[in-house]
């Protein structure tokens, strides 16, 4: 079968493009034709297998998209309709460029990441819902997260823009397959709209080495300027306030103990305006732990870099592998990369229950794991971690649970099978 996937940007490091391409993974492994169209593109080496065309429109970065958000949610003029008839002139365009390209790739199903249940490329959104209007193509809307999640982002002053995202972000057709990624995203798209979906996890691919040791990361100490018996925390997030990063900084406080450090991958550029940066710093300052805790972006990116020889790039991969475990006290996610992230690298795992994703998808699997409620650090939190982190045969037991239950849930297996599934089902 050829397969269109239609993603506003793709092949970077954000959630949407990473799963996307496991999607792909797992979809050319079942012997389908992958092609994809996208606005931003940045090219590697998983992509051989896949056509891609590069639709300048199509991108969150677009001049069309981002007066689109300006006019309809940041800063909107007191009459919408200039904003309206754009909206319809760019997405009816948008749309013809898809039906081109549908038809000279000879599409048999569509895959909608994201366009269409997150109302950030309005004109996208509104163009897909166009093309599967006028053609009842098949598609698969991939719904990684919806407009009501995100608070007041959305807000827009136009009944006329709320009608719009009513109508298009989700797809209310009865062809139309939803995928989502959590339990809370099934309930809340049959509760409000009495639409059926199917839960799709996020999924890592366990057949694959990953957060091992070897000769391009042996020297991860040295170049973070850490001893031999550093106990190494790691903060594998971006710089967020949903991240609850202060937690961890308070953990490795209360543990009392020169050997632990923590280290966070995230860049600051990641925080809007670098307020919860600010903090986090005056935290780490306030606390006397310059040692023990340590920013790791300049040298830590998604992929290994080691063209620069002063300057020598570290991956995800290798932070989980010099690490003895890793905190994930998030308030709220989507799913929650990080933990399967973690469970696949074979490190114990200290969690926040962040609701209302946490426990009904990933912790109710049985996992072990040190799980925090609303994310308060108790002295029986701080005993268990010790207990753990002072225990090399405990991490491993811990580890080794966790990565037999990671593959049953979370693998690419999985995966295969509820896309087969939910292909038949659209035949």
């Amino acid at each position: 079968m050829n397969i269109g996937i239609i993603i506003g940007r793709f092949g970077d490091i954000d959630g949407v493009s990473l799963e996307t391409q496991k999607w792909i993974d797992v979809l050319l492994k079942m012997n389908h034709r992958i092609f994809v169209l996208t606005g931003h593109y940045v090219p590697n080496d998983t992509h051989e297998n896949i056509e891609c065309t590069i639709f300048p429109s199509l991108s969150f970065f677009s001049p069309e998209c981002e007066w689109e958000q300006k006019r309809a949610f940041f800063y909107p003029d007191d009459d919408p309709d200039q904003l309206l008839d754009h909206l319809d002139r760019t997405s009816t365009s948008i749309a013809m460029e898809i039906f081109k390209w549908k038809l000279d790739k000879d599409i048999h199903l569509l895959l909608s990441e994201n366009a269409n249940s997150l109302p950030c490329h309005l004109s996208m959104g509104m163009a897909i819902n166009k093309v599967i209007k006028f053609s009842n193509t098949p598609i698969i809307t991939h719904d990684h997260d919806f407009a009501w999640e995100r608070g007041e982002r959305y807000n827009t002053p136009f009944q006329e823009i709320k009608d719009i995202i009513e109508e298009v972000f989700p797809l209310k057709y009865p062809y139309v397959k939803h995928a989502v990624i959590n339990l809370y995203a099934k309930e809340t798209l049959d509760k409000r709209f009495h639409l059926d979906s199917v839960v799709v996890p996020n999924v890592m691919n366990f057949n694959e080495p990953y957060g091992d040791i070897d000769s391009y990361n042996n020297d991860f100490f040295k170049a973070f300027g850490f001893k031999k018996d550093t106990i190494l925390l790691s903060q594998v997030t971006r710089i967020v306030r949903r991240k609850g990063i202060e937690v961890a900084i308070d953990l490795v406080d209360r543990l009392k103990d020169d050997r632990v450090k923590l280290i966070i991958t995230g860049s600051k550029a990641d925080d809007n305006r670098f307020g919860y940066y600010k903090e986090l710093v005056e935290m780490i300052e306030e606390r006397k732990l310059g040692d023990k805790v340590l920013f790791g972006a300049k040298k830590i990116q998604h992929f290994r870099n080691a063209e620069q020889s002063n300057n020598k790039i570290y991956s995800l991969s290798d932070t989980y592998a010099n690490s003895t475990a890793c905190t994930y006290f998030s308030t709220y996610e989507g799913f929650g990369n990080a933990f399967v992230e973690c469970v696949l690298a074979k490190k114990p795992i200290f969690v926040n229950n962040y609701k209302p994703v946490y426990w009904p998808d990933i912790g109710s699997k049985g996992f072990e794991a040190v799980m925090l409620e609303d994310n308060n650090l108790t002295d029986e939190h701080i005993e268990k971690i010790t207990e753990i982190l002072n225990n090399p045969k405990k991490c491993k037991e811990i580890a080794e649970h966790n990565y037999k239950l990671g593959k049953k849930h979370f693998s690419y297996e999985v995966l295969e099978e509820i896309l087969d599934e939910l292909i038949l089902s659209i035949r």
